[in-house]
């Protein structure tokens, strides 16, 4: 079975930090609209449970309060935010971490890491097979196809991690990038795949859909507690609107407290979401959090070792470059 990681309800700290906020807002003196800057954003993010603050500040109206109209835009990954947030039609994005870096040092794009997203817990990025499935162990993958949401990005560097520390070459496994998150757990029931590297909420559909299995937890060896999504501007656009920046940073801020506080206001915030990634209340009870980590301090304070971790992983399991440093992201050196 797997693990859920469950938080208790912290109403009394949610409280405080929504009123400590709503201070440090008004104290801020003039808001984005009213010092001519931009106040109407639109914001890409991947609909995974790691924007799980985001979706919180959005549907709780947190954004709305500082001023800010918010476009979200649910993307299949996190270079379809990249290459639109390049072209300035969203401008501020919220995906995986692996994907921004490689678009730094590509020279595609020039980004700041403003806030972290989420981090790892045991249970919220598995591997996963069908029932009957011939594939019972990761050795069986050798020669399989395996689902991930696009090339060298944070699926296939958490399964290329796990893979390569028990013996398993990442190339002996073939990795299949056609079909976007919410298609990846229909594709595993049909057979067009043998397996799928799935975040949450995609794993827990998978399970409550079709009756997918584990095959391992991701959160192992080199990847345990791994640093999995943030958010980013490019770096012109930030330094154009800073009290745009600062607000929403103090609206996220506010969602990833309660995020990470309050398990009921996360299966909310997944069943608000539209269409068909609207999650159903059953399929929100079966997932298993991320932590979402939360900062007092001001725009762009994100925790510096934490996130040249994910540069080490990337070269030591993706071949990245040796010299990149996360500095060259961070606005304020971490």
């Amino acid at each position: 079975m797997r693990t859920r990681r469950v938080r208790g309800t912290a109403l009394l700290v949610t409280a405080l930090t929504l009123v400590l906020a709503a201070g440090c807002s008004a104290a801020g003196g003039t808001t984005a609209a009213e010092s001519g800057e931009q106040a109407t954003l639109t914001v890409g993010v991947v609909p995974a449970l790691d924007s799980a603050g985001f979706f919180i500040a959005y549907y709780q109206g947190l954004f709305k309060a500082q001023g800010l109209k918010i476009i979200p835009k649910f993307v299949i990954s996190s270079e379809t935010a990249i290459a639109l947030q390049v072209k300035g039609e969203y401008q501020i994005t919220g995906g995986n971490y692996v994907s921004y870096i490689q678009a730094q040092q590509d020279g595609e794009a020039n980004l700041d890491i403003f806030a972290e997203g989420s981090v790892m817990e045991p249970g919220a990025q598995d591997l996963y097979t069908m029932p009957g499935s011939p594939i019972r162990s990761l050795a069986d993958l050798k020669g399989r196809t395996v689902a991930i949401n696009a090339p060298d990005n944070i699926l296939y560097l958490l399964a290329a991690s796990v893979l390569t520390e028990h013996g398993i070459p990442a190339k002996d496994v073939h990795f299949v990038t056609k079909y976007p998150l919410p298609l990846m757990p229909g594709a595993l029931n049909s057979g067009a795949v043998n397996a799928a590297v799935l975040p949450e909420p995609f794993a827990s559909t998978a399970e409550e859909e079709y009756g997918a299995v584990p095959l391992a937890d991701l959160n192992q060896g080199a990847t345990t507690s791994f640093p999995v999504e943030g958010y980013v501007a490019t770096k012109q656009w930030a330094k154009q609107h800073p009290r745009t920046l600062a607000a929403f940073y103090r609206a996220l801020e506010e969602g990833q407290q309660i995020a990470d506080s309050n398990r009921a206001a996360v299966e909310q915030a997944m069943e608000d979401l539209p269409g068909e990634l609207r999650l159903t209340p059953a399929t929100a009870a079966l997932m298993s959090l991320d932590e979402y980590p939360v900062s007092s301090g001001p725009v762009g304070t994100v925790d510096k070792i934490r996130l040249q971790r994910v540069v080490n992983v990337m070269q030591q399991f993706l071949g990245f470059d040796p010299s990149f440093k996360i500095d060259s992201m961070l606005m304020n050196g971490g």
